[in-house]
């Protein structure tokens, strides 16, 4: 439990970073930051990729007991954890904090809000948030850590 603070984290940093988003941009008018970042907010009732955004409303539930199933199973997968699973630890957490961040928006407003953009040329990749770039990286660390064998290995004593 004592990872649990990145969660907290994660996910004050994402409804933070939404609010502000929400309140000073204007929808779908992209501000450059600098070359290939952009802040561009965007209503996204579908998931990753703008995935089922078109459909005709389902989606929302749908997502919202999807995410509490899956933040149900991070959390009793981060409770079983030793303590020397650190990477696994962090991982989840990160996934666990992002998942609860556009879980509160889907509640909330009926989609999540994404602001962040980056860009090359005419090429964007789909806006992401906070919580996004989260469960990213914590994807991202599992694979890692499940490429170099799983758990982590004590020294030798």
């Amino acid at each position: 439990m004592k990872w649990l603070w990145v969660s907290v984290v994660v996910l004050l940093l994402d409804q933070c970073t939404k609010l502000l988003a929400d309140a000073m941009l204007v929808l779908h008018q992209q501000v450059t930051l600098i070359p290939y970042l952009a802040l561009f907010k965007a209503y996204n009732p579908g998931a990753a990729f703008s995935f089922l955004s078109e459909a005709s409303g389902w989606q929302r539930w749908f997502f919202v007991v999807l995410a509490v199933v899956v933040i149900v199973i991070l959390l009793v997968w981060l409770l079983r954890l030793s303590t020397e699973e650190k990477a696994t630890s962090l991982a989840l957490a990160l996934i666990l904090g992002g998942a609860a961040g556009n879980l509160i928006d889907r509640l909330v407003y009926g989609y999540v809000i994404d602001f962040i953009d980056v860009y090359y040329g005419s090429w964007h990749w789909p806006a992401f948030n906070v919580a996004d770039a989260a469960i990213s990286v914590g994807a991202f660390l599992l694979l890692l850590d499940a490429f170099r064998g799983g758990r982590e290995k004590s020294p030798a004593a």
